[in-house]
């Protein structure tokens, strides 16, 4: 029996992370990998595994996809990494890691490039219709949910990572960025909210400093915007660029908590990894948060003063709440501000 891992579109990401954990965890018996060839690959990769790479292009997938209907044989188990079944009818068992929230929740995709759009509704429909009585597996329950809602079958919670990170303690006190977000740049991450939470707190004369993880390239239009509110504001926020591997804990280790206001995730990896590295975890109100992790404070993702605020209760400096007048209290000041209001009035007229 042979396994086969068909991953023809993964190639950056928490996906890659994953994959790669995956990949190194191939046991000592026939293992082939299909791949996209934009896939950076680890040294420590098993020697018996196959390696097959293909163009991320229309005819690479279409290649992909023949030479797993091809290499499939009944004893063999496929586990599709990509979100998506094999396009091609495969005579062995199959399993589909669905790890897109796009493909499987009533998300509205305004704030997606067109091409992006096309992309995630064409999938939905692959998803949706190209089973055939493959095996659903998610990593969360929310996501399970999710599965069972939108494609009508049950999924089965499977959740792994790599292995984890050292834990860091005692280090919050000086660490060289109070806060990071591990993260890509796609709408859903919500990094412009987060600025403006940073931009929030600038108005309460708080500068934490927040470290991020944007590919330059992919990223320069946001980057240029972050940049600009930095400058005005005298935010306190650096961008690391695209890391992996050993720099990712680097990064953990030099940083005091994480701050996570994505609005969706599959799995929401960086949780997991932060929380094996010992950081607070400061996080969106969420149900894939509250799957995998319990935050020491949460947020509305939609409300930068709401994310402020918590960052503000982490740092031990909350806003002070307001404190109700009782009803007469209230009259009598209605009134004070009234005939003050007309004493101003009549010293006007006078002065006139």
């Amino acid at each position: 029996m042979s396994l086969l891992i068909h991953a023809p579109n993964v190639h950056h990401g928490g996906g890659r992370a994953l994959l790669m954990a995956l990949l190194n965890a191939i046991p000592q018996r026939s293992g082939i990998a299909l791949l996209d060839r934009r896939l950076e690959l680890d040294r420590s990769l098993p020697d018996h595994l196959e390696v097959l790479r293909f163009q991320p292009t229309l005819r690479g997938r279409l290649a992909a996809e023949l030479s797993l209907a091809r290499r499939a044989r009944t004893s063999d188990h496929v586990l599709c990494f990509g979100n998506l079944p094999p396009l091609l009818p495969v005579h062995s068992r199959v399993s589909v890691l669905v790890q897109n929230r796009y493909l499987v929740a009533p998300i509205a995709l305004d704030e997606l490039a067109p091409k992006v759009r096309r992309r995630i509704l064409l999938e939905r429909l692959w998803l949706r219709h190209g089973l055939r009585g493959a095996q659903v597996l998610v990593q969360t329950p929310s996501m399970a949910s999710d599965v069972q809602r939108f494609l009508g079958v049950p999924a089965r919670v499977v959740p792994f990572m790599q292995a984890t990170a050292e834990t860091v303690e005692g280090k919050a006190n000086h660490s060289p960025h109070d806060f990071i977000y591990v993260a890509s740049g796609e709408p859903h991450k919500n990094h412009r909210r987060l600025i403006e939470a940073w931009i929030e707190l600038a108005r309460r004369d708080q500068f934490p400093s927040l470290c991020l993880t944007l590919d330059q390239q992919m990223n320069e239009p946001l980057l240029r915007w972050i940049d600009s509110q930095s400058r005005t504001h005298g935010l306190r926020v650096v961008n690391a660029g695209h890391v992996t591997g050993d720099a990712i804990g680097a990064l953990y280790a030099s940083s005091g908590a994480l701050i996570y206001p994505s609005l969706m995730e599959s799995f929401g990896l960086p949780l997991l990894e932060a929380q094996a590295a010992g950081l607070p975890i400061v996080a969106a109100e969420r149900d894939y948060v509250r799957d995998v992790v319990t935050p020491i404070e949460c947020f509305d993702p939609l409300s930068p003063v709401s994310m402020a605020r918590a960052v503000l209760r982490y740092l031990k400096t909350p806003e002070p709440t307001v404190t109700p007048l009782s009803a007469q209290a209230f009259v009598a000041q209605l009134l004070l501000a009234k005939d003050a209001q007309e004493e101003a009035t009549q010293d006007h007229t006078a002065r006139g």
